[in-house]
């Protein structure tokens, strides 16, 4: 129990990280983690997203102190991922401009909904 329940802080602080880190990701690798020409700055919409994910990122890391008092911010997670990837997953198959997005924040997204979904699923089940 001990084992998996830190694995789940571990996992927590870590996407949490990731999730305040959007904005540099799309510096680094574009076509993976923004859907506009130019700088991520020049849109919006994907300044939006920067503040959602910065924002659900710290409340992830804070959860990551007490996870079982958390338990719907972290189900939220896994499930708004899950739907979020597949929204991204249909866009880019109808736009093949925004391929790279399959190999970039689709996977990622999938990612994180796998690993916190065992994780937390070990962790209800241990109780």
């Amino acid at each position: 129990m001990t084992g998996r329940f830190n694995y789940l802080k571990a996992a927590l602080v870590l996407f949490g990280v990731i999730f305040c880190l959007i904005y540099p990701l799309a510096l680094v690798w574009p076509s993976g983690w923004k859907w506009h020409e130019g700088a991520p700055v020049a849109s919006q919409y994907y300044m939006m997203i920067v503040g959602v994910y910065a924002t659900l990122g710290i409340f992830l890391i804070r959860a990551a102190k007490n996870p079982a008092a958390n338990l719907s911010l972290i189900w939220f997670t896994i499930w708004s991922s899950v739907v979020h990837a597949a929204i991204m997953a249909v866009q880019s198959l109808e736009n093949p401009e925004h391929m790279g997005h399959m190999l970039g924040d689709v996977p990622a997204l999938l990612l994180v909904a796998v690993v916190l979904g065992i994780l937390v699923r070990g962790q209800e089940s241990a109780r």
